[in-house]
């Protein structure tokens, strides 16, 4: 039988769709602004890869939302670490002083301490994979734990996912486990564990740090590269941009303008204020609302003419699913595939090396319908042809 040890963060994610850029202490008030946790669900799919082989793995997990609850409902036979009762998951680093009592007892809070606990419970157990759902605060957790002791995968479901220790989506969180298991990959690769201060983030002052390094099964066609910052030579560039956006927008019609560096570009071109990681409304080129997450958005634009400009993640390529989460997939479907217009830098674009643009909203048919070409403003006048895939 082969181990695979499993942690859920279940409030992974919650403050994105709500606008609060993260959850590091802030669960408590995206649940009250009416966010869903999804966690569970992203690491369903990513186990819904293993079913074929669920009778040969043992899952190692936490009673409860951090593991068992998930892991028994899919029929996998489970190993549960003795000592601890049903709870929440380990938070993000810095989650231990949110107040836990306006959450569901479910998702009450514990402490990172318990994510670490139960990764070095793994390596006691010598499981021989750790898949763990989160976002890059869950990975600095593991990494504490772990190090470079046992072959890691994460499963995508934060806010900010920097790291390249995740795989690109769950389904292919799901496909490299499975590799690993089966014995169809043996070798790893060192990927770094990275991560920025949340509060900082929140104030618009963005500072990556490099916290260590995770061993992921070598598989590069399944896991997401690392974020990387648009360039300083680009600002010309990404000035292009905005003019040409700007040339194309259509009256009494409003447009979303969505998280990012080349986005911003536009709101600086027509002097409006500008939230650099949040989503601002426009109409008309003047301001309609700022930093706004997904219900608000939606309350704005349902039934009305609406446009939607995103731009893609430095190094990552991705339109949707890393740190734009208030573009939920009631607001993209809203819009209307038709109505998605794409900025990016030829730079940029270069740099991902022919690899597609890529989607991963936690709406598994929206991810497959949002697949195709589109063009893509890359300066004044110019367009780049691109191709958008799941993986």
């Amino acid at each position: 039988m082969k181990k695979l040890g499993l942690i859920i963060n279940p409030i992974a994610g919650m403050g994105g769709s709500v606008g609060l850029k993260g959850t590091d202490n802030t669960a408590a008030e995206a649940f009250r602004r009416g966010a869903v946790p999804r966690a569970g669900d992203r690491a369903k799919a990513a186990l819904s890869e293993l079913l074929p082989v669920k009778e040969e793995i043992l899952v190692y997990t936490c009673p409860g939302a951090m593991g068992g609850d998930t892991a028994e409902e899919m029929g996998f036979q489970t190993v549960l670490r003795p000592g601890t009762a049903a709870a929440g998951a380990g938070m993000e680093s810095d989650s231990a002083s949110m107040d836990a009592g306006a959450l569901p007892e479910s998702l009450s809070a514990t402490s990172a301490e318990d994510t670490r606990k139960l990764a070095e419970w793994f390596l006691s157990e010598q499981v021989d994979l750790i898949l763990f759902a989160g976002g890059d605060g869950t990975a600095r957790d593991v990494y504490q734990a772990v190090e470079l002791a046992s072959p890691c995968v994460g499963i995508p479901a934060g806010v900010k996912i920097h790291s390249p220790v995740y795989a690109k989506n769950p389904r292919a969180a799901g496909r490299l486990a499975l590799l690993w298991l089966s014995g169809k990959l043996s070798m790893t690769q060192e990927e770094e564990v990275l991560d920025i201060d949340e509060e900082q983030y929140r104030k618009e002052h963005i500072n990556t740090r490099l916290y260590g390094y995770l061993r992921v099964p070598k598989e590069r066609t399944l896991t997401q590269n690392k974020k990387a910052p648009s360039p300083l030579s680009d600002a010309a560039a990404m000035e292009s941009i905005a003019y040409e956006a700007i040339r194309q927008m259509e009256p009494d019609t409003y447009y979303i303008i969505g998280a990012g560096t080349t986005t911003r570009g536009i709101m600086e071109v027509l002097g409006l204020k500008n939230t650099l990681i949040g989503v601002d409304l426009i109409r008309n080129k003047e301001l309609v609302a700022n930093d706004l997450g997904g219900k608000e958005l939606l309350s704005y634009i349902k039934g009305k003419r609406a446009k939607m400009i995103v731009t893609i993640t430095g190094g990552q390529g991705y339109l949707f699913g890393r740190g734009n989460q208030q573009l939920t997939p009631d607001v993209i479907r809203e819009v209307g595939k038709e109505n998605i217009i794409i900025l990016a830098t030829k730079t940029k674009l270069a740099s991902l090396s022919g690899r597609p643009l890529l989607v991963d909203t936690y709406d598994e048919e929206l991810n497959h319908s949002l697949c195709g070409y589109y063009k893509a403003i890359s300066a004044y006048g110019e367009a780049t042809v691109c191709k958008v895939a799941e993986e």
